[in-house]
């Protein structure tokens, strides 16, 4: 299957830059159907993007700037974000401008190729990469290549219970995520099953040592403590603790056959979260997830 990327993958790579360099590469560019990428500097009255080239201007029409301009279905403003971030695009004609050239260019049938080439091709369980784009309280938008959009709900980002997906990921980030299904043709994702089971993330901690942790939730029982993204302890009360602080907590007890991590708060104080997590599954296909150990009633699993 050919690599369709997430924008911004392509701009700095040498290929794609020896592809800018010239009216005549670009020309050869324009026979061949490469796709290329460069950054869009400038959204004008008519909505047409203007991209910066080493050899000359280039111009989306607003037309070509996505999929679904034309027909209505797609807003300007997918234009006007685009903004001083890298824009895939096709080389569609090559005028000649006062001495120097302009470059008609076309967004839209990059992401259609990449729909009808890649995006249509995948199938649930299928572990692709991508790039987050904006963040709302519900979940976040990532690019699955060529600009074309899609959603990873807030429930889907780990199995440690998170206020918001800032508190998990930072707009530019490149992550991994795994295709949950099709609805409307748009492609479905979730994350929690590429960052371990309950066993690969106790196994990471030993009962007695202290370790650190973010607060998640505070309940009138106890303090939930996320030691890892797919690994919460529960902690006994404590004063003065708020939501995201960090914390110094020891561990009292690791219990595989309730999927339980007792834990006592040494520590509580401000500092910046640690986004920082590790996947377990990079590349490929799964079928089927089972977040749980087998002695625990409690059944956590992801089927594809």
């Amino acid at each position: 299957m050919p690599n369709y990327y997430p924008e911004g993958k392509l701009i700095d790579k040498y290929e794609n830059r020896s592809w800018l360099r010239s009216a005549d590469t670009m020309s050869a560019a324009m026979a061949s159907g490469k796709i290329l990428e460069a950054k869009a500097v400038l959204c004008d009255n008519d909505h047409d993007l203007i991209v910066n080239l080493p050899c000359g201007k280039g111009i989306i029409p607003r037309a070509e700037g996505a999929i679904g301009i034309a027909e209505g279905t797609t807003r300007d403003i997918a234009l006007l974000a685009r903004v001083n971030k890298p824009v895939c695009f096709k080389v569609i004609d090559i005028q000649e401008d006062g001495g120097g050239f302009r470059f008609i260019l076309s967004r839209r049938l990059a992401q259609e190729e990449c729909m009808e080439q890649y995006i249509s091709k995948l199938t649930p369980g299928d572990i692709i990469s991508a790039r987050i784009t904006h963040l709302e309280q519900f979940g976040c938008f990532v690019d699955i290549g060529c600009g074309i959009s899609s959603l990873i709900p807030i429930d889907a980002i780990s199995v440690s219970r998170i206020s918001h997906p800032s508190d998990r990921f930072t707009n530019g980030d490149e992550i991994l995520a795994v295709v949950k299904g099709k609805e409307d043709g748009r492609i479905q994702l979730t994350h929690k099953e590429l960052l371990g089971t309950w066993e690969q993330n106790a196994a990471l901690f030993n009962q007695g040592e202290t370790v650190g942790g973010i607060v998640r939730s505070i309940e009138d029982y106890g303090v939930f403590i996320e030691l890892t993204p797919n690994l919460a302890g529960l902690a006994e009360p404590f004063d003065g603790v708020s939501e995201g602080q960090s914390a110094s907590v020891y561990i009292k007890a690791i219990i595989p056959e309730k999927m339980k991590v007792k834990l006592i708060i040494v520590d509580v104080f401000d500092s910046p979260a640690d986004k920082s997590f590790n996947y377990y599954l990079t590349d490929g296909h799964i079928n089927d997830w089972i977040y749980s150990t087998p002695q625990c009633e409690k059944r956590i699993e992801s089927h594809f």
